[in-house]
This record gives structure tokens, sequence and C-alpha cells, in this order.
């Protein structure tokens, strides 16, 4: 079954701005990056050029770029030579905005990776550049181009995606954040979103759970592709000691996640105890340092800062792991030993923290990573700053009718505009500057408690 993606109405804008720059398409591996841009190409080109550099394709590619650019001394120079490269690869190509070239699994070579400038700079026609292990080309030999590329990021399917798969979109659109739709809506949605901390968002397993209902059956299509990131990881990695440490370091990092609320102050170290069970060294810390960075560059694990006595000007980076998508995370809770209770926890603020990531790297929200925050005893569960409003929010993740004492306390001291409560069973509402929303809603959730104190009002 073909996925919607909303990625494809960010790549319609990408072609209708025509800026000239490059499109850098990053994503984990398996998230769907070739199939929508194959979709996108041919659905809006005349031209459609594809090379992969993993492939045969690219192996030609290389041999025309080495034909294009082969001169001796006392010949005429070559003029243009990356464009006839195209044209000895595929003589359909001309130069023109009805052309798109796509060049898949681009870390392969770093000798044609170097060479986004040149598209940028000196051609007319489309150029997109994607790959699922992009963090490669932080090695020596790879030219970076800042400033002739755009990104766009392709996760795994959200919550909304998930549900338009289903044809359950309008429900999600419809229901009031604050309780007042009927409560058979938010009883339904519920019910997919057990589903989604279940599956995950992989077009795989979705659509394995859309044949067969069965997420012990998904569970097999997820593991299978975490076997095959893991095989193809090793290719990247420098030593055997690094590449052994990937099948210990997944269950070692949920561990770490719901072991310590405050944030560990040296991550890399606490993960070496866990693993080797015995005090760190230099040697392993570098191991896990250089996996750990290979996790994060390959989408798969993103990190949480802290604010200091929830003050966002006083912030420590990289404080807290959280997973890149809910099945991943949930199979390695499982994996690290971790009880369902503690798991379950974990996976609400897992799914909180996917929601607020995709928004700070939209620049709706105020840091580089969302941020859990400290105050006085106690923390809170992720601390936002609104770039529209300019005010502050506190997040609890909870269960049950609690406030919290430190929510109540960043209320009381004024540190916060409002606390909003994101609760898998709530039908919604709002007591003074207290939000309660469904948690399956935060995708909806605006920041914005005068916006939402003016709805209440005149309902």
């Amino acid at each position: 079954m073909e996925l919607k993606r909303t990625i494809y109405n960010d790549l319609l804008r990408w072609k209708q701005r025509d800026s000239g720059k490059v499109l850098e398409l990053k994503g984990a591996r398996q998230t769907g990056k070739t199939f929508i841009l194959d979709k996108f190409a041919r659905e809006n080109y005349k031209i459609y050029i594809y090379i992969n550099m993993a492939q045969s394709s690219g192996e030609q590619f290389l041999a025309c770029m080495e034909q294009a650019s082969a001169w001796k001394p006392g010949e005429p120079r070559i003029e243009r030579p990356l464009h006839e490269a195209f044209r000895l690869f595929d003589s359909r190509f001309e130069d023109n905005k009805d052309t798109i070239i796509i060049i898949d699994e681009i870390q392969e070579s770093a000798k044609v990776y170097s060479r986004i400038r040149e598209f940028s700079r000196e051609f007319i026609c489309h150029f997109v550049v994607t790959g699922s292990y992009l963090g490669k080309t932080v090695e020596k030999g790879y030219f970076l181009p800042a400033g002739d590329t755009e990104d766009l990021m392709l996760n795994t399917l959200s919550f909304e995606e998930f549900l338009d798969a289903f044809g359950k979109q309008n429900i999600y659109d419809e229901a009031d954040l604050l309780g007042s739709s009927p409560h058979q809506q938010y009883d339904e949605l519920k019910e997919y979103y057990k589903i989604y901390c279940e599956t995950g968002g992989y077009p795989a397993v979705v659509n394995c759970y859309l044949e067969t209902q069965d997420t012990e059956e998904c569970r097999r299509v997820l593991i299978q592709i975490i076997r095959t990131f893991i095989e193809e990881s090793t290719r990247y990695l420098g030593n055997i000691q690094e590449m052994n440490l990937f099948e210990r370091i997944f269950p070692a990092i949920a561990q770490l996640s719901v072991r310590e609320k405050k944030g560990q102050d040296d991550l890399i170290t606490e993960l070496s105890r866990i693993i080797f069970n015995e005090e760190s060294n230099r040697t392993t810390k570098k191991s896990i340092n250089a996996v750990i960075a290979w996790l994060y560059r390959s989408d798969i694990i993103g990190y949480c800062d802290k604010a200091v006595e929830c003050n966002p000007g006083d912030t420590r980076p990289n404080m807290r792991f959280y997973f890149r998508d809910l099945g991943v995370a949930r199979y390695f809770l499982k994996a690290g030993g971790i009880k369902e209770n503690a798991a379950s926890g974990y996976l609400s603020e897992n799914f909180v923290y996917i929601d607020l990531l995709r928004r700070n790297r939209n620049m709706e929200l105020s840091g580089i990573s969302p941020m859990f925050g400290t105050y006085k005893t106690g923390e809170i569960d992720f601390l936002i700053g609104n770039i529209v409003n300019d005010k502050t929010y506190g997040i609890e993740v909870k269960a049950g009718k609690a406030i919290g004492k430190t929510a109540q306390m960043l209320l009381d001291d004024g540190k916060v505009e409002a606390v909003y409560f994101l609760k898998g069973d709530t039908y919604g509402g709002i007591t003074d500057r207290k939000i309660t929303v469904p948690i399956y809603l935060v995708g909806r959730v605006r920041f914005d408690y005068e916006r939402e104190n003016k709805k209440r009002k005149f309902k």
C-alpha cells in the first residue's frame, strides 16, 4: 500500500522556490526516501535521472565523469565536463528546469559528494542528493558545501501519517483538545495510539500491520530492519570493538534512559559502566562515543538538553537519550529488561520528544533540541520556548490526576506561562494555567495559553 507522506508538499515547495540550491534529503534507513523521491520526480518533471552510488549506476556515472574529464597537456580544455558526464550517462539529459537528477547513497563517493557546490552553481536543472548514512560525510575527503544546499528530513511515519493510513485523519483533525468532542472519538484515537506505540512508524512495519493486524509479525519486520542497519553500519566503523558494541549498546541506551530522571552529566561514561559492568576506561569510552555519534548522525537516536533551574539561558547539552522511532524504542526497552510500567512512561515521553524535535527543526520552538528542566529538588519532563509568542511553557507527560510538585512550583514562581499535562487517559480540560490534553493530540497543540483560554471562554 502506498503511504501518504506530508514531506511531499515540502518537496513541491522546494521545486517552486527554485532557489538554485541542491536539496539534501536526510533520514534513517528505510524511512521511504527513495520511494517518495521517485514519486515526486515522476509526477513533476519531464526528465528524471536516477543514480545510486551504491549500485552499478553509481559505478557507471563515475566512469562517465572520468571520461568527460579526461585531458592531456596541450589539448583544448574541456568545457563543462560535469554536463558532459551527465550526457554520457543519459542521452536524455537537458540542463533546464524540467530535469531533475537524484543521486542516492551519495555518501559512498566523496568524489561525487564534493561536487555538490558545482551542481548548485553551474546547473539550471534540479538536484536532490540523499543517503541513509550521510554521517560518513564528516570524514576527510568530503567537501561540505555550506550555503549550496537545503535540507529536508524524512522521519518514520508520524502519528498523523499513521492515522491517515487507516483513514482516521479526519477524527484526529476534528477532535477538540479540551474534551468537547464525543468521547468515542478520543477512545478510538487512543486505541490507534496504543498500536502506534507498539509498531512505530517504519513504512514496512506499518504496511505489515495494515495487512496482518498482527503486532508480533510487525516485530519480526522491525527486527530485520534493525539487523540490516547494524550490519550496514559496521562497514563504516573504524575497529572491531566498535562493531561488536552495536548489539549491546541499544539495550544499554534504553536502560540508561529510564534510570535517572535528572539526566546524566556524562552519558558515555554511564553507558560504558552498563555495557562493560566495570569502571570505564579511555578505550571503551572512545568506542562508545564513536558508535553513539554514528547512531545520532544516522537519525536512530536523538539528544535532549537540560535547562538548569528551568532557565532556558542556562542549558546543558546532550543530557538524555531518546529514540527516533517508537517501535525501535519499545523493542530495546524489552531487550533491556525494562518493566512495562517504566517502559510505558518512557515511550510516552519519547512520543512527545519526537514531536518537539520536529518543531525545533522547523523553528517553531526555541533551541536546537528539546529540553527538560530541573527546578529546586525536582524536574519537569519538557520545557519549551514558543518563538511566536515568546512565552515559556512546561510539559508534564504523566498518568493520574496529581499535578506534580515541580509543575506547581514553576507556576507559583512565574517560571512558566502555563503547564501542559499530556495524558493517555483523559479527554482534556483547562483550569487556570493548567491545560490537560490527550497525549495523542500533542501534534495539534500550539502551546499558546491565551489562545486556548479564549477558546474555552467562547464555547
